[in-house]
């Protein structure tokens, strides 16, 4: 019987990047999604949330890159929001521009996917690191303070995923109304991945795929970074989303 004509993924999946004047690192992560990830890559949805000079001028790639340029700053969830407001795929992912990708794990990762599964993740791998980042405990002032004394036992099953590398089911993304802007920056990540799994859907992590981070720690430098961290948490803290998920989980 002869063998039937291999058939190449379908474009299924809209990838949003908000530059914040990083278009020095997008500009490699978008060579690598065209090296490794174009079969599966329907557009990227690039936001550039300041002013900066057009790096992009000139280049193509295999899939189309729309561009939306802000007149003013916008928050991590309210420019996703906006950028999924062009998808029109089945899947949507939100990624960061200092993502790296040494392979295509996007194909994998959609071949993995559970019918149940509304938000996938790879492995995520900081620099300097020999293993991935472990997988995240429920957001809680305890566990932020255990985290890193000895005896703490990290989670075999996530119960969030964070932000920089979010693959959404469309329909997942689009039941939950996406991310709260009420959140500017930090904690939009946990309380989206909460009303994902109150609303029914999993949180799937691929074991098997890595996807390197190049770690912009801003919170470490900046008082303006951390303020908006600790402002999140608080947020996070006094969310409806939050205890409905904690209870869940106990």
């Amino acid at each position: 019987m002869p063998t039937p004509p291999f058939s190449p993924p379908a474009p299924s999946i809209t990838i949003s990047i908000v530059s914040h004047g990083q278009l020095a690192l997008v500009l490699p992560l978008l060579a690598q999604l065209d090296l490794h990830c174009r079969a599966v890559t329907a557009k990227v949805v690039l936001t550039l949330n300041i002013p900066e000079p057009d790096l992009l001028a000139g280049r193509s790639w295999g899939f189309e890159v729309e561009r939306i340029a802000n007149a003013s700053p916008k928050g991590f969830g309210a420019n996703h929001n906006q950028a999924f407001s062009r998808c029109a795929s089945p899947w949507f992912l939100v990624l960061n521009p200092d993502i790296r990708l040494d392979s295509d794990v996007l194909t994998p990762l959609l071949a993995q996917a559970a019918a149940d599964a509304g938000l996938l993740t790879p492995r995520i791998l900081e620099p300097g690191k020999a293993e991935p980042e472990p997988h995240r405990a429920l957001l809680t002032p305890l566990e932020i303070v255990s985290r890193n004394k000895p005896g703490y036992v990290r989670p075999r099953v996530p119960a969030w995923i964070p932000g920089l590398f979010m693959l959404f089911r469309s329909d997942a993304y689009r039941q939950v109304s996406g991310f709260d802007e009420r959140f500017f920056m930090y904690g939009e990540d946990f309380d989206i991945c909460a009303r994902t799994r109150l609303a029914g859907w999993k949180l799937q992590v691929a074991e098997d795929l890595v996807a390197r981070h190049d770690a912009q720690r801003e919170s470490h430098r900046s008082k303006k970074y951390l303020y908006w961290h600790v402002t999140s948490l608080l947020k996070v803290w006094g969310s409806g989303a939050f205890w409905r998920y904690w209870r869940l989980g106990s």
